[in-house]
């Protein structure tokens, strides 16, 4: 049975006259009785009388009428739900995060607009370690992944640069640089560092440690910790120091200090992950979104005074 022939029935039913109907569907009177006829021998039933004044339902045509519109609603319904998940509106939506990337304040306004703007997709979060979120995403289990990439690429997966920000020394809060306000990493030599594993954060580990040999030292090992949170505690356990992103001077552990770095190229990215292959309607609209969030706070940097002169030390780090 046509979904063609289901509208014209309903239409006829509806209007009571071929004429009417005919006029509505915007197609011939002789071809709407044909197709009438077509569906009543489909059906071995009739499904009209027909009167000089126009035409009723028989009890099959009543009983027809009732599944038709059902039918028919069921259709437009399959349609426009096809037409929403192709445009991303629909569906669910897999995004992972480092604990490091959980601080910075553009993730969460992209979160809460990207919710906003598609409270039809589902969003889960995974958080993990860089190396975790890659195999994820390699496997198909995370769609997108917000990392600190460094200077590194990956194989088969594309990197979106949503932020940059400086670094942060982060101090056992006796220390004797721990009431400055600003110093440069030099004043770090010797120093025991405590640092996430490579293996787990090779990407923020690397960036550490190129910072502190091109201040002109190798930054002293000391002991290691899983993850952000760790290390600050660690810090304030007075295992040593470290070097963090702006954002995690959030955690205000008891017994820690954050000191800005004097050295204007100590930056940090964080960055959207996606399989290389051709992205999903869900994952380019959130990159869209991503997009839009890296101009508004850019803007608002450079708009607000006390941000300029941050805003132009990152310029001139990535240049």
């Amino acid at each position: 049975m046509e979904l063609r022939r289901l509208r014209y029935f309903v239409a006829v039913a509806e209007e009571g006259n071929v004429t009417r109907a005919a006029e509505r569907l915007g197609i011939g009177q002789p071809p709407l009785s044909q197709q009438i006829l077509t569906l009543e021998r489909e059906l071995d039933v009739p499904l009209f009388h027909r009167t000089g004044h126009g035409m009723s339902l028989t009890e099959a045509g009543k009983a027809l009428m009732v599944d038709a519109r059902r039918l028919l609603n069921d259709a437009q319904s399959a349609v426009a739900n096809a037409q929403r998940a192709g445009r991303g509106e629909t569906g669910h939506l897999h995004l992972g995060l480092t604990a490091s990337a959980a601080f910075h304040p553009i993730v969460r306004a992209l979160i809460r607009a990207f919710r906003a703007n598609y409270p039809g997709v589902a969003l889960t979060l995974t958080e993990g370690t860089t190396t975790q979120l890659l195999a994820l995403l390699e496997e198909g289990r995370l769609d997108l992944a917000l990392m600190r990439p460094g200077t590194h690429s990956f194989a088969g997966i594309a990197l979106y640069q949503i932020a940059s920000e400086p670094m942060k020394v982060v101090l056992p809060a006796g220390h004797r640089l721990a009431k400055l306000r600003r110093i440069p990493l030099t004043a770090l030599a010797g120093e025991s560092f405590v640092l996430i594993p490579r293996e787990e954060s090779p990407m923020l580990h690397d960036e550490i440690l190129n910072a502190c040999r091109l201040a002109g030292f190798e930054p002293v090992p000391g002991q290691q910790a899983p993850q952000l949170s760790s290390v600050v505690n660690l810090v304030s356990a007075e295992f040593g120091v470290s070097i963090v992103p702006a954002s995690v001077s959030q955690i205000r552990a008891e017994g820690v200090v954050y000191v800005d770095i004097a050295d204007v190229n100590v930056v940090t990215n964080l960055a959207l992950a996606s399989r290389d292959a051709e992205p999903s309607a869900k994952v380019v609209n959130f990159l869209a979104l991503a997009d839009q969030a890296r101009s508004a706070a850019s803007a608002g940097a450079r708009g607000h005074p006390a941000k300029r002169r941050k805003a132009k030390e990152a310029d001139h780090a990535q240049a």
